[in-house]
C-alpha cells in the first residue's frame, strides 16, 4: 500500500480567491476585504450582497432589519439565510416580527475583512436558517492603519467614523465608533439616529490566537412603512408618504464574544463563545383602519432577549487506504431568554393585550464532517449532522403556556471531480431545517380570535441537491454554473395584514445560478451574476400553487476601477424581477432595478474624498410588493391591493476619509 498522500489540496494558481481544490459546491465563495471596501451600499446589510445572488432590501425605516431574497425566496427578514458575524449568530429565534429576524444595522463595513458564502443545505458545521444559504462576515483582529471619516449628503445623511488598533501588551487593542444619522427621501423622515462601538483585545495570528469583542448599538427611527397602491394613484399620499405617521421604534443590541484557535502539525481547535443582550421596540400599520376604523389598526411588537452561544471544532487529519483525509468534528450550543408580546396601539400608545410571552428555546447541534482525497482527480465530502431543540412558552393565556421537544438528523454528501483543464465538477445533496416559533408549537387559542388554532411542527425539514462547475480555464476569469432542487416541508409565509410569518404548504425550488469574476487587467474589476428560480407549492389547493413573493430572477452587474493614477471608483447595477403577489398569479409585481456608483479622488497617500450616488436613474420601483386587504380611514369598506415600499429617489453622499499611524 502507498504512503498516504499530502492532505494539501490541489489550487489551481489564477486570480485572487481561487476555489478551485478547496470549495465543496459550486456555491461556496470567499469574498476578501479589497472586493468589499469596492461596494458601494446605501446600508449596511447590502455588504452580503457581495454573496452571488442575494438581494437586500428594505421594506419600512431603516432601522428595522433588512429584507433579503435568494434562490427563489423572498426571506422577509432573514429565514433561511443563515447569517453569522464574528461567529456570533444574527438570526433571532422565536422573534416577535418574523421567525430568523437578522439586524444587521450594527455592522461596519470598514472592519470586514472577509465574507463566506454558502448555498443549499450541504454543509454540517451549519444549523438552523441555513437551507437557502449562509453568510459569515469576519471582523479584523488589527487594521492596517488608522481610520477617520466624515460623511453627508442629502436626506439628512450624516456619518463619523473613527477605528484604530494600536498595540496594547502583548495583543492588539483594537476601537471603532460610528455614529450615524439619516431622514431618507420620505415625506415623514426617518430621523434614523444610530451610535455603534467596538472594542477588541487579541493576540497571536489566523493559526494560533485568540480575541475579546465587544459591541455596543442603539438606535431610533420613524418609519415610512408600505402604503396602498390606490392612495398613490387617486393622487391622496406620494409615493414617499405614510398612511400612520406614528410607525417606527427604537433597538438596541450589546454582545460580548470570544474566539480562541489552536493549530498543530496534526489538527486544530477552533472555539467561539458569546452573550448577547438585544432589544427591539416595534410599531407597525400594515393594513390601516382594517380592525379598528377608529383608532386605527397600529401594533406593537416588542422583543428583548438574551443570547448565549458557543461553537467548538476540532479538526485533524489521518491518512487511510493510502489517502489523505480530514476530518471535522464539532458541538453548537445556543440558549434564548426572550420577553416578547403583541398590542394594540394609536401613536405609540398601547390600547390593548394581544398576547404576551416569556420563552426559553434552547438547542444542541452536532455535527462530523470528512473530506478524503480519494486521488488527484476525485474527493468526497460526507457529513452529518443532528439537532435537539426544547421549547418553553409561558404565555399570559395558559392554554397557549407550554413545553415541546424535538430533533432532527441532517446527513450531507459532495462529490467533487477535477480539476481537469482548471475546470471542477460537484454533485451535492443534503438536508436542513429551519425552527418554528416556539409559540406555535405550543399555541391552542387564537389570541386574537379566540377560535381553536393548530400547533406547528417545530422543526421543518429541507432536501436539496444540485450539480455544478466551476472553471478558471479563461485567464483572470472565475466562473461557477449551478443547478439546483431545494424542497421545503413547509414554507413560511409572511403575512402582510398580521405582520408576522406562519407555516404554509409543503413547497419546491428548482433554479440555476450563473457566477463570474472577471479581472482582466490590473485596473479592472467586473463582477456578473445571473440567478433564475421557479417555486411552487407541491401540494394542489384551489387557490393555485405560487409562492407569493418568491423571486425568479435576479442579476447584478458591478464594476470596480482602480490602479489608474489618484482616481477610483464603482458602478453597480442590480436587478430583481417580478414576483407572484397572490397563489393564482392573478397579480405579479413589477421588476426592480438600481444602478450605483462612486467615484474617488486619491488627495494623498493619507487623504482621499468619495462621491457616492444611489438610484442614479431615479426609477421608482418597489423594494418589496404585497396584496392584501386594507382600509384607509375615509373608505367605507375594505379593499384588496398591492401594498408597496419604493426604492430611495436618486440621492447623492460625499466620504472624506483619513488613514493615520
Amino acid at each position: 500500500m502507498n504512503e498516504p498522500t499530502s492532505l494539501a489540496p490541489t489550487i489551481v494558481e489564477s486570480s485572487r480567491n481561487s476555489q478551485l481544490g478547496i470549495a465543496d459546491s459550486a456555491n461556496v465563495g470567499v469574498v476578501t476585504q479589497q472586493q468589499l471596501a469596492a461596494r458601494t451600499v446605501y446600508r449596511p446589510g447590502e455588504l452580503l450582497e457581495a454573496a452571488p445572488g442575494l438581494i437586500v432590501s428594505q421594506h419600512s425605516g431603516e432601522g428595522k432589519a433588512n429584507q433579503f431574497y435568494l434562490r427563489g425566496f423572498n426571506l422577509d427578514h432573514g429565514t433561511d439565510l443563515r447569517t453569522t458575524v464574528d461567529g456570533m449568530l444574527v438570526n433571532e429565534r422565536s422573534h416577535s416580527h418574523g421567525q430568523g429576524w437578522t439586524d444587521l444595522n450594527f455592522l461596519m463595513p470598514e472592519l470586514a475583512t472577509q465574507l463566506d458564502y454558502k448555498k443549499g443545505p450541504y454543509y454540517a458545521s451549519e444549523g438552523d436558517f441555513s437551507s437557502a444559504g449562509a453568510v459569515s462576515v469576519r471582523y479584523a483582529d488589527k487594521l492596517d492603519h488608522g481610520i477617520a471619516s466624515f460623511g453627508f449628503g442629502q436626506g439628512g445623511y450624516r456619518r463619523l467614523f473613527l477605528a484604530d488598533s494600536p498595540a496594547f501588551g502583548d495583543g492588539t487593542l483594537l476601537y471603532a465608533l460610528e455614529a450615524f444619522r439619516n431622514d431618507g427621501p420620505f415625506v415623514h423622515p426617518d430621523d434614523y439616529k444610530k451610535l455603534n462601538g467596538v472594542l477588541r483585545y487579541s493576540q497571536g495570528n489566523e493559526a494560533n490566537g485568540f480575541n475579546i469583542t465587544g459591541m455596543a448599538y442603539t438606535a431610533k427611527w420613524n418609519a415610512t412603512d408600505q402604503i396602498p397602491k390606490r392612495a398613490v394613484d387617486s393622487g391622496v399620499l406620494s409615493r414617499f408618504d405614510a398612511i400612520d405617521p406614528s410607525d417606527g421604534g427604537n433597538s438596541s443590541r450589546y454582545s460580548l464574544s470570544s474566539e480562541w484557535r489552536n493549530t498543530t502539525a496534526s489538527g486544530s481547535n477552533k472555539v467561539n463563545a458569546y452573550v448577547i443582550q438585544q432589544r427591539l421596540n416595534l410599531f407597525s400599520n400594515f393594513t390601516y383602519f382594517l380592525d379598528d376604523p377608529v383608532h386605527g389598526d397600529q401594533f406593537n411588537q416588542p422583543d428583548r432577549r438574551i443570547t448565549t452561544g458557543l461553537k467548538a471544532a476540532h479538526t485533524w487529519q489521518t491518512g487511510g487506504w493510502g489517502q489523505a483525509s480530514q476530518t471535522t468534528v464539532g458541538v453548537q450550543l445556543e440558549n434564548d431568554n426572550i420577553h416578547n408580546g403583541l398590542y394594540s396601539t394609536v401613536e405609540r400608545q398601547r390600547l390593548s393585550t394581544t398576547r404576551q410571552d416569556h420563552i426559553t428555546e434552547s438547542s444542541l447541534g452536532l455535527f462530523a464532517e470528512n473530506t478524503t482525497y480519494w486521488s488527484d482527480w476525485f474527493r468526497t465530502v460526507a457529513g452529518l449532522r443532528t439537532d435537539a431543540y426544547r421549547f418553553k412558552v409561558d404565555s399570559d393565556n395558559s392554554l397557549n403556556s407550554g413545553k415541546t421537544r424535538a430533533s432532527i438528523v441532517s446527513p450531507k454528501l459532495g462529490l467533487i471531480f477535477g480539476p481537469w483543464a482548471k475546470t471542477e465538477y460537484y454533485i451535492n445533496a443534503g438536508t436542513g431545517f429551519h425552527s418554528n416559533d416556539a409559540r406555535g408549537t405550543t399555541i391552542s387559542v387564537d389570541p386574537k380570535t379566540g377560535d381553536p388554532a393548530d400547533r406547528i411542527s417545530p422543526l421543518v425539514r429541507s432536501k436539496g441537491a444540485e450539480v455544478g462547475v466551476r472553471t478558471e480555464i479563461v485567464k483572470g476569469l472565475q466562473t461557477s454554473l449551478s443547478v439546483y432542487r431545494l424542497d421545503f416541508d413547509s414554507e413560511l409565509i409572511f403575512a402582510g395584514d398580521a405582520g408576522t410569518t406562519f407555516a404554509g404548504r409543503p413547497s419546491r425550488r428548482v433554479g440555476f445560478e450563473l457566477s463570474n469574476y472577471y479581472k482582466p487587467f490590473d485596473w479592472l474589476t467586473i463582477d456578473v451574476d445571473v440567478a433564475l428560480a421557479r417555486a411552487r407549492f407541491k401540494n394542489f389547493d384551489v387557490v393555485g400553487n405560487r409562492i407569493p413573493g418568491a423571486v425568479e430572477g435576479v442579476a447584478s452587474i458591478a464594476l470596480a476601477v482602480d490602479n489608474v493614477g489618484a482616481f477610483y471608483g464603482a458602478l453597480q447595477l442590480r436587478y430583481f424581477g417580478p414576483r407572484p403577489l397572490l397563489e393564482d398569479n392573478s397579480v405579479r409585481s413589477k421588476s426592480t432595478a438600481t444602478l450605483n456608483a462612486r467615484v474617488g479622488y486619491k488627495i494623498n497617500k493619507s487623504t482621499r474624498v468619495e462621491l457616492e450616488a444611489f438610484n442614479l436613474t431615479n426609477r421608482q420601483d418597489s423594494a418589496i410588493d404585497y396584496y392584501y386587504e386594507s382600509r384607509l380611514r375615509k373608505e367605507a369598506v375594505s379593499v384588496n391591493d398591492i401594498h408597496f415600499h419604493p426604492i430611495e429617489r436618486r440621492s447623492l453622499r460625499v466620504n472624506v476619509s483619513v488613514t493615520f499611524n
